[in-house]
């Protein structure tokens, strides 16, 4: 598909949560469904399929909540949960979400593919490199690597697993009952790369699979994670809680792209955003305020403390957000946290709900019009291509954001009726491979 029949139209993710993404959505469903409960996980799949969501995006850690939340206590490994949904579902991409900090390249590049087959040309890998040490004890380390570090891995791995991926070129396998030979063999190539990090020589022992290779999604903002994702992204996934802050980003992001030798209209840009969906806008209100006052601020305090890397608690919480310095975790997300915190002169009590309630990314609260009015501002005023959807309670606001929002987005022609093609890659307007 060329990329110019897809520019003024919006590409939207499901961002999976089996609970809610509002840490207080679980407590207001009617129909609460079990984060390892597959036939649950099908099912919403199904529901964003009926709708035409582009992506079914699954995140993941490799670490269990200290703070004992359902959303990530327990969870399926991505991977293996997306083999199950691709086989129940026919044309949603499917987007998991896998470390290459505590993986290798050969194994990485295999079980993708593997999705890639399975799905029919479905399969996508949101690249992340970790950040919690808690991730780092349970893989026999103490702490994490730093910031650099793990970004200089994660370059030399996501180079090893596209060699692996070429290794196998079109028509390398041939099946000739009368000459007895099945591959042509100098269509299947080892890599024999020697790198920092890996020493690889391959070929992959999986032919090429329907899309060449997956769809890569880059979720890290900082400087690091922008200039990987200017090298090697497809979609971007970040969090933005303005449009002004949006559009900073997106120019810079795809001028970072246009500086590395690659088109910016192949690039794909999709923040965060969790729509309170209302028939009206005082129900969408009275939703937004009944979600925040199940809000548990201790825990909140204790959630954004991980999340800065300090501990919040002897901090008074009706005053200020204190400075924070930028450690060695997630740097993107604590400076966008900060930097909401100095602009809307939010309290620490402010912020911990709104940590513990949308973990920082956007939340628009109003009608499906209001919603659509959002999202065309922000797709013609240059500040995303597409949304990645967090339904704050599932599945009703899922439910409530195809049933009006999607027929809204649609009326005014930002969103497609049906999907015009086979692959991920395809359906998002990305160039073939």
């Amino acid at each position: 598909m060329d990329s110019s029949s897809a520019k003024n139209r919006l590409r939207l993710g499901l961002f999976v949560q089996p609970v809610g993404h509002h840490v207080s959505g679980w407590r207001l469903t009617e129909e609460l469904g079990a984060p390892t409960d597959i036939d649950w996980l099908i099912r919403l799949a199904q529901k964003a399929e009926a709708g035409r969501f582009d992506l079914f995006f699954v995140g993941d850690a490799l670490a269990t909540s200290m703070y004992r939340l359902p959303s990530t206590m327990a969870r399926l490994e991505p991977l293996t949960m997306l083999s199950a949904v691709a086989v129940n579902t026919r044309r949603i991409g499917l987007a998991a979400t896998a470390s290459t900090t505590f993986s290798d390249p050969f194994t990485m590049a295999r079980t993708f593919s593997s999705l890639d087959h399975i799905s029919r040309g479905r399969a996508a890998w949101n690249v992340v490199t970790s950040f919690s040490a808690d991730v780092a004890k349970n893989f026999s380390r103490d702490d994490m690597p730093n910031h650099a570090e793990r970004y200089a891995r994660a370059r030399e791995f996501l180079q090893v697993t596209n060699k692996l991926w070429e290794g196998w070129e079109e028509g390398a396998v041939q099946p000739d009952p009368a000459s007895g030979q099945y591959f042509v063999n100098d269509k299947i190539n080892p890599i024999n790369h020697v790198g920092e990090h890996f020493q690889v020589q391959g070929p992959l022992n999986i032919t090429r699979s329907p899309q060449g290779r997956p769809v890569i999604i880059e979720a890290g903002s900082s400087a690091d994670g922008q200039k990987l994702a200017a090298e090697t992204a497809e979609v971007v996934f970040t969090a933005a809680a303005s449009l002004e802050e949006a559009q900073a980003f997106y120019q810079s992001q795809k001028a970072q792209i246009e500086a590395a030798g690659r088109n910016p209209e192949h690039v794909v840009i999709m923040p965060g955003v969790m729509p309170i969906v209302g028939r009206t806008r005082e129900e969408a209100k009275a939703l937004w305020k009944e979600l925040n006052t199940l809000v548990d601020i201790d825990n909140g305090l204790k959630q954004l403390s991980l999340r800065f890397g300090m501990d919040l608690s002897t901090y008074p919480l009706d005053g200020p957000v204190p400075e924070v310095p930028l450690g060695e975790g997630n740097q993107s997300r604590v400076k966008l946290m900060t930097d909401m915190a100095k602009r809307e002169n939010l309290t620490l009590r402010e912020l911990a709900a709104i940590a513990a309630g949308s973990r920082g990314h956007r939340v628009i609260v109003g009608t499906a019009e209001d919603i659509a009015d959002d999202f065309q501002l922000w797709l013609e005023q240059g500040g995303a291509d597409g949304f990645n959807i967090m339904p704050a309670i599932m599945p009703e606001q899922l439910d409530l954001f195809v049933e009006l929002v999607i027929p809204e987005l649609r009326r005014r022609g930002l969103f497609p009726t049906e999907y015009a093609y086979a692959t991920l890659r395809e359906n998002l307007g990305l160039p073939t491979v």
